[in-house]
């Protein structure tokens, strides 16, 4: 996969009667911008002490991309040649619509300055054939694969945390639930702007009131967003980490909320469910921030401190010693 090195950012389409075909149009052209270099003053510049580039991964009945992050030995890349690196496994924001190319300043930050292998999953995206439930096999499926096959990627896969934004955080706060159920320990969870229920009642918030059509149309890309994800017939619960029957035993969760966001409340709820189950969690609100904001560095002055606070926490939760204790 080779990335645009300039792209016209096309125009927003009307989210309420978008057909199949159009969405499709739309979200090629919104994509190959995402990954030009035109981009880079809204995403911002990859720091140059990690090495990127595309991977595919054998997966059931699939081959699947992913961008990997991995430090350069000179820049302090601690296991960059042994099975010593911990795994971030990344899921973008979006659904419909995005790219891990997107999120390079964050990801290629983390993967120098942990260090760390970060492997970012480009996912099936959302559209009347792609439910929810495909995307979030993907990043399941990713995680167990990478491992799995631990030594062939070089990570200590005893230190791994999952990091998502958007649809990219509700995707990892099922993967993280997925882990417990299969005994597979997770030492971090970062949520990031989450959406984190698609049955009836998502749009049941004060922030979705509020923000909902200001300062950006938020709603019609949410409904859409409900329509894909959930098809007729679909248990919505089984795809909402909010109704999990259990949130107990999980692993510590950073969630990261913006203020000026639709679904602000739904990171909200999810903290407050999570620690009335007893699972360690961390609530940062960052004020004047809207949604996706860590992904548009370059226009979002807040986005530098939340990438810090993600930076030192999984810094914490994947370190060595005592210093797991402060989380």
């Amino acid at each position: 996969m080779s990335e645009a090195t300039a792209a016209k950012r096309p125009p927003e389409p009307d989210f309420s009667v978008i057909t199949a075909e159009e969405l499709v149009a739309y979200r090629d052209a919104e994509n190959r911008f995402r990954a030009s270099s035109a981009a880079r003053a809204i995403t911002g510049d990859p720091d140059p002490g990690a090495a990127i580039e595309w991977q595919e991964v054998s997966l059931p009945g699939r081959e699947l991309p992913v961008r990997v992050y991995r430090p350069m030995a000179e820049n302090g890349g601690r296991g960059a040649d042994r099975a010593e690196l911990p795994l971030v496994l990344h899921v973008h924001g979006g659904s419909f619509v995005g790219t891990a190319v997107q999120s390079d300043w964050v990801n290629s930050h983390l993967a120098a300055q942990l260090p760390a292998l970060v492997v970012s999953v480009e996912h099936r995206l959302l559209d009347q054939e792609t439910p929810l439930s495909a995307a979030a096999d993907d990043g399941w499926d990713v995680l167990q694969h990478v491992i799995r096959h631990a030594a062939q990627w070089g990570i200590d896969p005893a230190r791994t945390a999952v990091f998502g934004e958007s649809c990219g955080a509700l995707i990892c706060a099922l993967a993280a639930i997925r882990a417990r159920e299969a005994g597979l320990q997770l030492e971090a969870q970062v949520l990031v702007n989450p959406a984190v229920e698609v049955t009836e009642t998502m749009f049941d918030y004060a922030s979705i009131t509020e923000y909902g059509y200001s300062p950006t149309r938020a709603m019609p890309q949410l409904r859409l967003f409900q329509r894909l994800s959930v098809p007729p017939g679909t248990d919505t619960r089984a795809l909402s980490p909010l109704y999990a029957d259990n949130l107990n035993g999980l692993a510590p969760a950073l969630l990261v909320v913006p203020t000026q966001d639709a679904v602000a409340d739904h990171g909200r709820r999810y903290a407050e469910r999570l620690r009335a189950a007893g699972t360690s969690v961390r609530l940062t609100e960052y004020p004047g921030a809207r949604h996706a904001f860590l992904s548009m560095p370059g226009v979002a002055p807040q986005a530098e401190a939340a990438r810090t606070e993600i930076l030192e926490f999984l810094r914490v939760a994947l370190g060595a010693g005592p210093e797991r204790e402060a989380i």
